[in-house]
């Protein structure tokens, strides 16, 4: 099964110029946990709401000034929408990462796969297991 019949289309996205309170506010009421941070076209980065608390919040940030780029992960893990699902899940094992951004065969954006998404759509071996238990392992701290 390829990305593009799984993934979440449509994502809603933050400018590396918006505050933490924009961000925040655009997860709320979209009910989700990632934002890519996107200039004009081009994805810059992402942001979680754990960037938000960890980040921003625990270091004392002002929600209303702070900006999205002060806070984004970047470079952005990335699969193009014609890869397979188990490859996919193997990026996110590797990386211990929840979602992934999808690209097309022009490098733009054209949906987040989760791995909600792959649960949803697990034809195979009990995928999705396989990959939350190493998203959850603990990373050893060098």
């Amino acid at each position: 099964m390829k990305l593009k019949e799984i993934m979440t289309p449509n994502v809603e996205v933050i400018h590396p110029d918006d505050s933490l309170q924009i961000a925040a506010r655009k997860m709320r009421d979209n009910d989700i946990g990632i934002l890519p941070v996107c200039d004009g076209d081009r994805l810059i980065g992402i942001i979680s709401d754990r960037d938000l608390a960890i980040r921003g919040l625990a270091e004392g940030k002002d929600a209303t000034t702070m900006i999205g780029r002060d806070l984004m992960t970047s470079p952005v893990m990335c699969c193009d929408e014609d890869q397979d699902v188990t490859e996919a899940a193997q990026i996110m094992q590797e990386n211990q990462i929840r979602r992934l951004i999808v690209l097309n065969s022009s490098k733009r954006m054209v949906g987040v796969v989760s791995l909600g998404d792959l649960a949803v759509n697990d034809n195979s071996d009990h995928l999705s297991g396989k990959v939350l238990q190493s998203v959850s392992e603990p990373v050893a701290v060098k």
